[in-house]
């Protein structure tokens, strides 16, 4: 360990000097020994930025280096827990309000279950499994060979229960234990990427439909304040079909997070009937809290992430919000008398946004299985430009935009997703998948449905200038099956037990009553049929039957919309 002393103190930036330290090394600061990360250097001058309150630190007290980059310590145990931006636990939700101070991950006392899956003699490399833990009732904990540590299996550890600090194996003289750390900023290792082309089942119709997002890929969920951007979040991280959830609470409020916290504890996850809590990662660094850490954060949960991709699990990182990064990065520049970029942001941001984002991805790991790390990141844009940096730089490499319409959302429209403004660059690759199972004509719907929505906003402005009535029974048509898309389709209901949300088969079903309904009426107005005459008809059952009938009941929906057919039909 090299040791210094403090020169200067800036806020949550430190200045040591005489200190033997590289970059981004981990170092102590003060006799509290504060945990910070030098980001500088400058000659015998190292900058460092320091995960705690500064408070007491003054010049001439001691820094120590420790030689090693910020590491996470990883094992089970991290389910179902709370942990600040350091991956430090925070054993109670009075401590969400505090900087968590030096604390730990894991639970060193608890005894594990390990079930070998291996014996004595066997040839491994990196990243095969070596053992099975029960974690949580919903996941099975997979201990691993690390890297650089292939060889033959000198010894195993027989079943039995072992704590994390245990060796659970001897590899050509290397002992194995279910914990081990690794660097947050370092992308884990995987034998090869693969195309991401497999949907990840939101539950939401107006992505999985629409806007859809493949098992491995990157969404930005841009929106201006208000707009729902946490409530839509929230909806994924509760009903995707992911194995393992890591939300990341990077500058949200506190109670928001003490929100999620309780909701995830109490709803129950559909497919083990536990809490959902079992198969979800916390990491809270909220507004309140060391504004440095919230840098590291994100680092922190897509380490977490990688951790449980490399057993062979699907997982999906939540960070909400990266604008409050970007911010936390801004806040170390100009402490560091950094040149300003546009709008004071570091030059480096969108490399660092980059660097970010690259780290999602589905590949095969090292075992052999595939498997999938998808990041999904809300940006809260200052007074709702959508041009500031953050936003403009994140648009350019994520693979989905799910905007948020500000308009959508006062009008109670919700999730506010804008189908003018929002894109998915996987609905390509998704479409040849839904080809090659049930749905051949997926992307083609998709494409006419958005279709009739733009058509259906073109007609909307024309309307208000010289009324609906004195448009082309055509077009008034095409208003009534915008206004039907947006109410039986669009629009979801969180708080309904019918609608918070709805299989594949069911959002199938609701689109193509809505077409189907289109389609008739243009058939009516074809023969005759006033579209004065087809507006009097009620299909307030249509609009109600997302909500009337149960999340997989596509049958239901289904029967309402031949009963619509049928009282359409009669006009005729």
């Amino acid at each position: 360990m090299s040791a210094g002393r403090v020169r200067r103190v800036n806020g949550p930036v430190v200045e040591a000097e005489d200190l033997a330290a590289g970059m981004l090394e981990l170092v102590e600061v003060g006799e509290s020994r504060l945990p910070g990360e030098v980001i500088a250097l400058n000659g015998a001058i190292a900058t460092v930025q320091v995960y705690a309150y500064t408070g007491g630190i003054r010049p001439g007290d001691p820094v120590s280096g420790t030689g090693q980059p910020l590491r996470a310590e990883l094992g089970p145990g991290l389910l179902g827990g709370v942990f600040d931006g350091m991956l430090r636990r925070l054993s109670g939700a009075g401590e969400l309000l505090h900087d968590g101070g030096q604390g730990v991950t894991l639970d060193h006392e608890r005894r594990w279950r390990f079930t070998p899956v291996v014996s004595t003699g066997d040839c491994v490399e990196a990243g095969a499994v070596l053992g099975e833990v029960p974690e949580t009732g919903a996941i099975i904990f997979r201990a691993t060979v690390p890297e650089g540590a292939a060889g033959t299996i000198e010894w195993i550890a027989p079943a039995g229960e072992v704590t994390v600090d245990d060796p659970v194996a001897r590899i050509s003289g290397v002992e194995v234990a279910l914990a081990h750390r690794w660097p947050v900023r370092r992308p884990r290792p995987v034998r090869e990427r693969l195309r991401a082309d497999v949907p990840l089942l939101t539950g939401q119709r107006a992505l999985d439909l629409f806007f859809p997002i493949a098992c491995g890929s990157s969404a930005a969920v841009p929106g201006g304040f208000g707009t729902g951007k946490t409530v839509l979040l929230q909806q994924i991280a509760k009903w995707c079909d992911a194995d393992v959830i890591v939300y990341v609470g990077c500058g949200e409020r506190g109670n928001e997070m003490a929100d999620v916290l309780e909701e995830m504890a109490q709803l129950e996850d559909p497919r083990t009937g536990r809490a959902l809590l079992d198969r979800t990662v916390l990491v809270a660094n909220t507004s309140n809290m060391p504004v440095l850490a919230r840098e590291a954060s994100i680092y922190t949960g897509v380490t977490v992430a990688e951790l449980y991709r490399d057993m062979g699990y699907d997982a999906v990182l939540i960070a909400d919000s990266t604008s409050r990064w970007a911010e936390a990065l801004r806040e170390v520049a100009s402490r560091t008398g950094e040149l300003p970029a546009e709008e004071g942001y570091p030059a480096g941001l969108a490399s660092a946004l980059a660097a970010f984002y690259e780290r999602a991805g589905r590949v095969r790991t090292l075992a052999g299985e595939d498997a999938s790390v998808t990041i999904l990141g809300a940006v809260s844009p200052s007074g709702g430009d959508m041009t500031e940096p953050v936003s403009a730089h994140t648009r350019r490499f994520v693979r989905c935009v799910w905007s948020l319409d500000p308009d959508l959302a006062y009008a109670r429209h919700y999730p506010a997703v804008s189908w003018r403004d929002s894109s998915s660059r996987d609905a390509e690759p998704i479409a040849k998948w839904h080809s090659a199972g049930h749905e051949p004509l997926w992307g083609a719907t998709r494409e006419r449905t958005l279709r009739l929505l733009a058509d259906a906003d073109h007609l909307e402005s024309v309307a208000q200038l010289v009324g609906a009535t004195s448009l082309p029974d055509a077009e008034r048509i095409a208003l009534l099956t915008g206004r039907l898309l947006r109410e039986v389709v669009l629009q979801q209901n969180s708080l309904s037990p019918n609608d918070a949300t709805c299989s594949p088969a069911k959002q199938h079903a609701l689109l193509a009553l809505v077409l189907d309904v289109h389609d008739c009426c243009l058939d009516l107005v074809r023969r005759g049929v006033s579209a004065t005459a087809i507006e009097q008809v009620d299909l307030s059952r249509a609009s109600r039957a997302r909500d009337t009938t149960s999340l997989d009941d596509a049958a239901g929906v289904e029967a309402i919309g031949a009963q619509v057919l049928a009282a359409l039909r009669g006009l005729a």
